[in-house]
């Protein structure tokens, strides 16, 4: 070897088999030296290409973690000191709420799927959140009659505009008119001679007991001149006030039904003594008697009274009424007998009946005056009442039988269920039966 190869050999401290540190007296009992390592096998870069990468969690320890607190690392040269209260001696401060804790994907604390937490509320199921008005379209209810109607017929049902303003205003009526009810609800109706207080008794009742089909309506005849009510819903009614309270064996409605009437609307009548020749003299006691056995059986009772206020069968009348028709017809002096009825209420201390009274400014013969009605109908507003007017109609004249709502005018039906949604806002909201 050159020299220049020997004194690189001596500033790297490395001595060969040549020559030795210790001398030519050195130890000849050394280790040999060992064999090389054996050379690397071939790299094939195809087969590491064929294969598939697959990332997962870090192997499972086996066993539970050492018990204690490991020492902390000793500072590198070169790099940053971290301050006191971090390592792995010391704990950071918590993470923030929703930050992954290496426990899974959701905020710290929370229950695991399928779990409930104690007091927390909880929803309602699967079927109960999908409701079908969400899903199906509301159908646009086709009109019932007018230009719309017609529209509709001609094109077979592709140009449907809904029902017009007048059928909208009905259909806000009945829904009124079927307002919950609960226990009884008496309304009388009061009159002179000839304006037509029989016909409004026959033909409110009537509209009562066809919109309200799950509730029976009964008119009772309480006039005690020879009221006709019965004759104006079925003058075959079987009996009267006498046959009723008599009878000790009405235990049920099949029995009672066979003590009254009643017209195709399923409107059922009381009638009164209406023979001359066995004339019999309704009182206090007989009403009081008969109409006790038909509010076990009846919800609506619609009471047809006499024009004598004095009379007392129409005092024990007043003492159990609701409500209040008062029918007046369009003229000056059956609006003045009007006026004096309610003075008479007020008189006797029936304010809070006067407050439910409705006036029904009745055209019975067709020759009422536009502008009188409107003067007498202002008349009456403006004391408080409610005032509703009923057109002439020729197919509720005098004696003839009142069938329902089919037989009137569009106007005079829609006249009549304005009434009766009137007096559907004075329906009692408990049950008052005392039997």
């Amino acid at each position: 070897m050159s020299d220049r190869d020997d004194a690189l050999r001596r500033e790297l401290g490395w001595t060969g088999p040549d020559e030795s540190p210790a001398g030519d007296g050195a130890d000849t009992t050394a280790e040999p030296p060992r064999p090389p390592a054996p050379p690397r096998p071939a790299f094939d870069r195809s087969a590491r290409q064929d294969e598939t990468t697959v990332f997962g969690p870090p192997p499972a320890r086996y066993g539970p973690p050492p018990v204690g607190r490991p020492e902390p690392w000793p500072p590198q040269p070169g790099r940053p000191v971290p301050p006191p209260g971090h390592g792995p001696g010391h704990p950071g401060p918590p993470p923030p709420p929703g930050a992954w804790q290496g426990g899974g994907f959701g905020p710290a604390g929370a229950q695991p799927p399928g779990a409930q937490v104690p007091g927390a509320q909880v929803p309602g199921s699967y079927a109960d959140r999908i409701r079908p008005d969400d899903l199906v379209p509301a159908r646009r209810v086709p009109p019932t009659r007018g230009w719309r109607r017609a529209l509709y017929r001609a094109t077979f049902g592709l140009i449907n505009l809904g029902p017009g303003p007048d059928e909208v205003r009905e259909a806000q009526l009945i829904a009124r008119v079927r307002a919950p009810l609960r226990g009884h609800f008496k309304v009388g109706v009061m009159g002179k001679g000839g304006v037509g207080k029989t016909t409004v008794s026959a033909s409110l009742g009537s509209v009562f007991a066809e919109l309200r089909q799950d509730d029976r309506v009964v008119a009772i005849d309480a006039d005690t001149s020879f009221g006709k009510l019965g004759s104006r819903i079925d003058p075959r009614a079987p009996g009267s006030y006498w046959e009723l309270a008599a009878d000790q064996h009405l235990e049920t409605f099949a029995d009672v039904r066979s003590r009254v009437g009643n017209n195709a609307a399923g409107l059922f009548v009381l009638a009164g003594e209406a023979t001359p020749a066995r004339r019999r003299v309704l009182d206090p006691a007989i009403y009081r008697e008969a109409t006790t056995r038909l509010d076990r059986h009846f919800t609506i009772s619609v009471i047809d009274c006499s024009s004598t206020m004095d009379s007392p069968v129409t005092q024990e009348v007043l003492r159990d009424l609701d409500a209040l028709v008062v029918v007046s017809s369009p003229w000056v002096d059956g609006a003045a007998v009007a006026g004096q009825t309610l003075d008479w209420l007020a008189a006797h201390g029936l304010t809070s009946l006067l407050q439910r009274t409705v006036i029904v400014l009745n055209d019975s013969d067709g020759h009422a005056d536009k502008r009188t009605r409107s003067i007498l109908a202002q008349q009456f507003s403006s004391h408080g009442q409610r005032v509703i007017e009923v057109p002439f109609d020729g197919n509720l004249r005098p004696g003839g039988v009142i069938n329902g709502t089919a037989d009137m005018t569009p106007a005079t039906r829609q006249r009549f269920i304005e009434i009766a949604a009137a007096l559907a806002e004075y329906f009692p909201n408990q049950d008052d039966r005392r039997y």
